[in-house]
């Protein structure tokens, strides 16, 4: 009897020992996973570690801005570079009227009234030279004398008058049909001043003596001019239909 007493007693001692041993594993398991891992920590501080990067790497951005002034900055040097000191926008130099030769031919035909002529100069000189825009033209004697007026707003591109080449303005001096025995102011030779740059200063002045056969013309304030022109075509087709 006492032995199965005593048996018992041990059975019912270890029981409650294992039973307070696994209330204690949960208690401690339960503790340990209310702990935040090192691993959690990192991963809680990582996205204030990335928004900080993002905000640093915006701020050493250049701006469109900026890179689009540099560019158009260059580009203002480059074209301006191209251009010679009289500003005429290719890389040869003005005309000059020591280099020049002159010339002028009659555009009506026998018994008409000497009306439309053509201006043409040849360059003599040892390289390519530029007329600009149209030249001042007087049919008068004297600095004093009227310019005539241009037939039309003279055409911004320079012409490049090759080594030995030739350039032409068309000019119209009389535009009077009255007739009778009004008299009318007259003209021995036509002069040019040429226009240096982009019409910002004067270049010298070119003298065209009258065709043969031909002592003076009436001309009067109908009187136009053509600007420089690379072909007689050019210079002439709209002065002839005045």
């Amino acid at each position: 009897m006492n032995s199965k007493m005593a048996g018992t007693g041990l059975s019912h001692r270890s029981l409650r020992g294992a039973v307070l041993g696994a209330i204690m594993v949960a208690a401690l398991l339960t503790a340990t996973a209310c702990q935040p891992s090192e691993g959690d920590d990192r991963a809680a501080a990582s996205p204030t570690a990335v928004a900080s990067g993002s905000a640093s790497s915006g701020g050493s951005t250049p701006t469109g801005d900026s890179g689009t002034g540099s560019t158009s900055s260059t580009d203002g040097e480059t074209g301006d570079s191209g251009e010679t000191g009289g500003g005429n926008g290719t890389s040869y130099a003005d005309c000059e009227v020591a280099g020049l030769n002159t010339a002028v031919e009659l555009q009506d035909g026998p018994g008409e009234t000497p009306r439309h002529f053509l201006l043409t100069v040849t360059n003599n000189s040892r390289t390519p030279c530029v007329l600009n825009d149209a030249p001042q033209v007087r049919l008068e004697a004297g600095n004093d004398a009227p310019i005539v007026e241009t037939l039309a707003e003279p055409d911004t591109e320079p012409v490049v008058v090759e080594k030995g080449g030739k350039a032409y303005a068309g000019l119209y001096v009389f535009g009077n049909d009255e007739g009778g025995e009004a008299e009318y102011d007259q003209s021995d030779r036509f002069t040019a001043t040429l226009v240096a740059g982009e019409g910002t200063e004067l270049s010298g002045t070119l003298i065209f003596d009258l065709p043969d056969g031909l002592d003076t013309v009436s001309v009067d304030d109908a009187a136009r001019v053509n600007g420089w022109a690379g072909t007689e075509g050019l210079a002439m087709r709209p002065i002839i239909q005045l």
